[in-house]
């Protein structure tokens, strides 16, 4: 007789009990760690879309440039299981940096950045008439974006940017010469011109790199604004902003 232990893939605890079997005779297990909550799992799973760590393989491919058909044929798994997986993360994403607001043990909203640079970039969902704009603010010392939102090139979305950017108390806005700062930004406070927004360019140079969403000459594009919004804000919340989304 052999002895063969059982390790949870989540925790790796051995704490584990079988727990019946699935539809097609495989034996199912239940981890008893409390961290764990109770997980199910098999130790041969037929579909690789229920392994354990395809949630983070396909996160990681995402925001490295990965199409959907891209990720689902490198993992052998069904574009539907992509899909799902990148949209069940969208309400963990975060417009605005909150690591630069927080606090041991709390989150402050007096924290001063002085200057910041604001731009808007575009790109498309379906066709270039159907234009997608990233508005986005960085700080201008570190160039780390602090907010970002999605929309079209008006008046109300920088204002939606605007609003995510008060809690920082900032005290200069370096911009172009885009209609909208100009109409919603305090005059002591603006300064229209190239010069000062270097960074921001640059910016989005290392964006349309990184994401061939971003690249306006291609034939790799979204095709609904929803996967769009994502996998650019998936990007931004774990390169820009540190956080493990």
């Amino acid at each position: 007789m052999v002895f063969v232990e059982v390790a949870c893939p989540f925790c790796a605890s051995t704490d584990v009990v079988k727990r019946g079997k699935t539809s097609n005779g495989k034996q199912r297990y239940e981890c008893r760690n409390e961290a764990c909550g109770h997980t199910t799992f098999i130790l041969d799973y037929s579909y690789l879309g229920c392994l354990p760590d395809i949630k983070d393989r396909i996160l990681d491919m995402a925001v490295n440039a990965n199409g959907i058909r891209d990720t689902a044929r490198v993992l052998d798994i069904a574009t539907a299981t992509v899909l799902s997986t990148l949209k069940s993360l969208e309400d963990n994403l975060e417009s605005i940096n909150i690591k630069v607001l927080e606090n041991p043990g709390s989150y402050s909203f007096n924290v001063l950045i002085l200057k910041v640079e604001i731009d808007e970039m575009w790109s498309f969902v379906g066709d270039k008439k159907n234009q997608r704009w990233l508005w986005h603010a960085i700080d201008h010392e570190t160039g780390k974006i602090l907010a970002y939102v999605f929309g079209r090139r008006k008046d109300e979305v920088f204002k939606k940017l605007k609003k995510l950017l008060m809690p920082f108390g900032i005290k200069k806005f370096y911009t172009d010469d885009w209609g909208s700062y100009e109409r919603h930004l305090p005059s002591g406070k603006h300064v229209i011109g190239k010069k000062n927004t270097q960074k921001i360019e640059r910016k989005h140079l290392t964006l349309r790199t990184r994401i061939k969403r971003l690249a306006r000459k291609t034939i790799c594009f979204s095709k609904s604004s929803q996967m769009h919004d994502i996998v650019i804000g998936l990007f931004i919340n774990r390169y820009e902003f540190g956080l493990a989304v």
